[in-house]
């Protein structure tokens, strides 16, 4: 169990500590500028990289994004009435309960557990996530459109060309695929060490609260992946994509949001510490079982 277990994990848990370490060391790290090198650079070349070299089929590819958006959907209406039931702020605790952290955390997993074809389907989700979260998001915070921050997101044109690409069998010439390739690599270890130093930099204020976004985050995203892959009988790399995806905890992107509309920002922080800190801890199991389909 553990040989198949330590090759993925390992390299996930050592650029997260090291963000971590470079965080308490006190070293400088302008979050900005890595969220901006991921957002505009790395995270569409690892998206157009992803799905030009999937190793599946097209509608595989389309099914998992449609699989994102049904978790989403799923988590979103399970929390609210959740939310709502305990008294809680909905528009502030929403979008942590709601949106994983399938970009930082969920994209490596799924690479070192299931290769290139892994990381493509995965990419599905990412941009399910990333696209439903720049649309809703803004929306339940702010109650502004966000259109126009849409129509300029670089990740929404990688996923279209990849798609072409995809259709082209591979006919993009070798300068194009090896600049892509080597853009792409940057952004999974600037993913990782970017949510190592923010857990070290979130603190963990009103405890209660944080845990019960955590525990929403992580239960209801589970109980839903795990519902469609036994109830569509999915099998191999998109069985495993779907429940490790479906059950990310809370994106750091979160924060930033909450932050921007001053929407309890020191809360979602504290959700995102402890739910990514009980991931961690289930990571070993989640993995294991995903990888029996």
């Amino acid at each position: 169990m553990y040989q198949q277990l330590i090759p993925i994990i390992t390299p996930v848990l050592v650029c997260a500590l090291l963000g971590y370490g470079w965080a308490r060391a006190g070293w400088p790290f302008d979050r900005d500028f890595v969220t901006r090198m991921i957002m505009n650079i790395g995270a569409p070349a690892l998206v157009l990289n992803g799905i030009g070299g999937l190793e599946a089929e097209t509608p595989q590819f389309l099914l998992c994004v449609g699989l994102a958006f049904v978790v989403l959907l799923f988590s979103g209406l399970t929390s609210y009435v959740v939310l709502r039931l305990t008294g809680q702020p909905v528009r502030d605790y929403l979008l942590p309960a709601t949106y994983g952290n399938v970009g930082n955390l969920g994209l490596p997993l799924c690479y070192f557990a299931f290769g290139t074809e892994g990381l493509g389907l995965a990419v599905g989700f990412y941009l399910a996530g990333s696209l439903s979260h720049f649309i809703f998001g803004p929306l339940l915070l702010g109650r502004s459109a966000a259109w126009q921050t849409l129509f300029k997101t670089p990740i929404i044109y990688a996923a279209l060309a990849g798609l072409v690409i995809l259709n082209l069998d591979g006919s993009t010439p070798l300068w194009f695929q090896n600049s892509v390739e080597l853009l792409a690599g940057m952004a999974i270890p600037l993913m990782l060490l970017a949510l190592g130093h923010a857990l070290a930099t979130f603190g963990v204020q009103r405890v209660k609260a944080s845990i019960l976004i955590a525990v929403l985050r992580l239960a209801t995203g589970f109980a839903a992946g795990l519902t469609l892959v036994t109830f569509l009988e999915l099998e191999g790399a998109l069985r495993g994509v779907v429940l490790i995806q479906a059950t990310m905890p809370a994106a750091v992107f979160n924060f930033l949001m909450a932050a921007r509309y001053d929407r309890s920002p020191e809360v979602v922080a504290g959700a995102i510490v402890v739910s990514t800190l009980a991931a961690f801890l289930l990571m070993p199991l989640l993995v294991l079982f995903a990888l029996q389909g």
